[in-house]
Parts: C-alpha cells; structure tokens; sequence
C-alpha cells in the first residue's frame, strides 16, 4: 500500500546568528534527517529551502522556512499546497521550553502554547492538525529573559550531547512515519533521553 507523502518542517530563524541557537534546534534536527538519510536540499522555493527522499519507505520532503520563526506559517502552507500534501501529513520539529533538555514530545492537535512559529502554522493553515515533535530546551535560568534564552546557545555540556538526542529525534521521526503517531507518543512522550 502506498503510503501518503509527508511533509516535514524544522522551525528555525534564518541567518548566521541564529545558527545552533536554541531557537533552531528544528533546523538542527531536520540537517540531521538530511545527512542521515542523504537527501540534499536541492531547491529554494516559497521562502523555503526543500529537499526531496525517502525516509524508511516513505516518501518526504524536508522543510526549513527561510522566513523568521514568527512567519514560518505561510512558506509551510504554500509549499504544502503547492505539492498535493494535505496538513495532517505535516510533521513540524521545534523548540518547546515547557520540555526539560533531554526530552522530547511528539503531539497531536493543540494548540500553540506561546511558540509563534507554532501559531503563524495554525493562523495560516486555520487549523491545529498536524503532527508536533517538540524539542525540550527547558526554562532559562534565574535573571535570564525569555529572548535571551531562546536565542542563546547551548552550554557546552549540552552540546557534547547533541548527537544523542538528534538520534532520538530522528527515531522519533521514523517511528511516526512507519508506526504512526500513537505509537511514537507511547515510545517517547514518557522517556528521559538525556540526564
């Protein structure tokens, strides 16, 4: 049986100061899909750079708007019409504070919980049905501003783990698209990856 083609999109801000920000571990994840499963990104297209492959069996097209985190909703919309793909076949990786460092959470629905990238998505779509993997990158410390935490990089001892939990995500990402959804929730919504 065919399976649907899914879009997946890594939220992030575009440009050499963002890059390996807190804010961009969408971008971080979906260049480690890339270079995981060898699909180069090939195009620039609707504000965005595209990249087309197969993860497992499933054909993908992998996704980072080029416009910043708080107007990621209309690239990801154009590009998904664009392609026949309808919005439960989005898949969207970003930062999600709420989450401890070390953690991931794989969602279905809601709503955007403060995350503007999450909310120009919903804004734009008109609706909240497409699948979330949230990256925990937890609370900023005491005296440190929202702003700052987000666009800040992570410390040292947490870099050195990266590529564990970009692992993790990617098993995720897998999971979902083989097993679907549910499953992934039961896999990895209750796990601590990273001590």
């Amino acid at each position: 049986m065919l399976q649907n083609i899914r879009l997946i999109a890594g939220l992030g801000n575009p440009g050499m100061d963002y890059e390996k920000t807190r804010h961009n571990i969408g971008f971080m994840v979906i260049d480690n899909l890339a270079q995981y499963f060898s699909i180069p990104f090939t195009e620039n297209r609707f504000s965005s750079l595209t990249g087309h492959g197969f993860i497992e069996n499933t054909e993908v097209f992998l996704v980072k708007p080029l416009d910043f985190m708080n107007q990621s909703g209309p690239p990801v919309y154009l590009l998904s019409k664009f392609m026949g793909i309808c919005i439960k076949d989005i898949i969207v990786i970003h930062d999600d504070m709420d989450i401890d460092y070390g953690k991931i959470k794989i969602k279905e629905k809601g709503g955007h919980g403060g995350h503007r990238g999450i909310k120009s998505l919903i804004d734009t779509f008109q609706g909240d049905d497409f699948v979330r993997l949230r990256m925990g990158i937890g609370h900023p410390d005491p005296g440190v501003n929202v702003i700052d935490h987000v666009l800040g990089r992570f410390c040292p001892d947490k870099e050195k783990t990266m590529d564990q939990l970009f692992t993790q995500a990617r098993e995720a990402i897998v999971t979902i698209l083989c097993k679907g959804t549910k499953e992934g929730m039961n896999a990895f919504n209750r796990k601590t990856l990273i001590v």
